[in-house]
């Protein structure tokens, strides 16, 4: 078997294992388990999940456009917190937090816009460049192992970590959960610096794709666009300053929960550990691709950090 393959096939079990596991792990042996009313939300949610998923799949195959789930990214996240605050009887601190992400959602969904993602034929759209060159690589070319792809990971285990890193909203109905302090207030504002923070790193990076392909479509000069690849303003410090944001707003999510119950450990953690391992295999696979589309991106690679900015700025020769 070919090791790129066996490599991409591990990865993607060792996460679905990971997801099976940690779950029931950290439900019963950290923190305090869910009452009747937080299971009662959560399998009213499953329900809701189960539909998009197989909405996802159906359409992506139908119209061979898998970023399905990318165009529901930072819609439903704000369906569920909303739908799980208005059975939880609009909990104050559930308000602020649902609050909370109908602002990221907001941002991220005109980010999503922007490129070219939604039309009025809502299956149609850009799709994520990365499924058509993962999609002529050796054994997912075979069009079974692609569906079986296409519906466990990109439909399936996307759309339930959607789900999961959401419902850190239940803790709040914890039988012992404290009421709204003045922590949630500082919180919520350390959330909003990192959606600005996020919209920042998009602004920069759409200013300058924009503006090197107006060069290439005019045959004009492209001076410092010519490596293809930005490394100014944000990500002259991170090499993915809008990952970096997006990991970051919801490890303060997730400290809502803690505020909540008073447990640093509690079972909604499970959806915020996922999604850093989501981002560390997705920016695996953008970089591999930049490198090899860009000669210069591997001395950008050796002299900026991935995320966490933890040397001073520095330039390209």
């Amino acid at each position: 078997m070919n090791l790129y393959i066996l490599k991409n096939m591990l990865a993607t079990i060792l996460l679905l294992i990971f997801t099976v596991i940690v779950v029931p792990v950290t439900s019963f042996f950290f923190g305090t388990p869910l009452n009747d009313l937080q299971t009662d939300i959560l399998y009213s949610s499953l329900y809701i999940v189960a539909g998009v998923i197989a909405y996802c799949f159906i359409v992506g195959e139908l119209t061979n456009n898998n970023s399905q789930v990318d165009k529901l990214w930072s819609l439903v996240p704000i369906a569920y917190v909303w739908y799980m605050t208005y059975l939880g009887g609009m909990h104050e601190r559930m308000v602020l937090m649902s609050v909370l992400v109908t602002i990221w959602g907001a941002r991220l969904t005109f980010n999503f816009a922007r490129k070219g993602a939604y039309s009025w034929k809502f299956w149609t759209g850009e799709e994520d460049y990365r499924w058509e060159i993962l999609r002529k690589r050796p054994g997912f070319s075979n069009r079974f192992v692609w569906t079986l792809f296409n519906l466990f990971f990109i439909c399936g285990y996307q759309n339930i970590l959607l789900l999961r890193f959401t419902l850190r909203v239940l803790p709040s109905l914890g039988t012992d959960a404290s009421p709204i302090q003045p922590i949630d207030y500082l919180l919520a504002a350390v959330f909003i610096f990192f959606v600005v923070t996020e919209f920042i790193a998009d602004q920069q990076q759409h200013i300058f794709q924009t503006e090197k392909h107006r060069r290439i479509n005019n045959n004009l000069p492209l001076e410092e666009y010519g490596q293809g690849f930005i490394s100014t303003g944000l990500w002259a410090y991170s090499r993915h300053p809008n990952y970096a944001s997006e990991q970051a707003i919801w490890i303060v999510f997730y400290l809502f929960s803690v505020v909540a119950t008073g447990e640093w450990i509690n079972w909604s953690i499970a959806g915020c550990l996922l999604l850093i391992i989501l981002f560390k295999g997705s920016s695996d696979f953008s970089e591999a691709i930049s490198a090899q589309k860009y000669p210069k991106y591997a001395q950008y690679q050796k002299k900026v950090p991935r995320f966490i900015p933890f040397r001073g700025k520095v330039t390209l020769d």
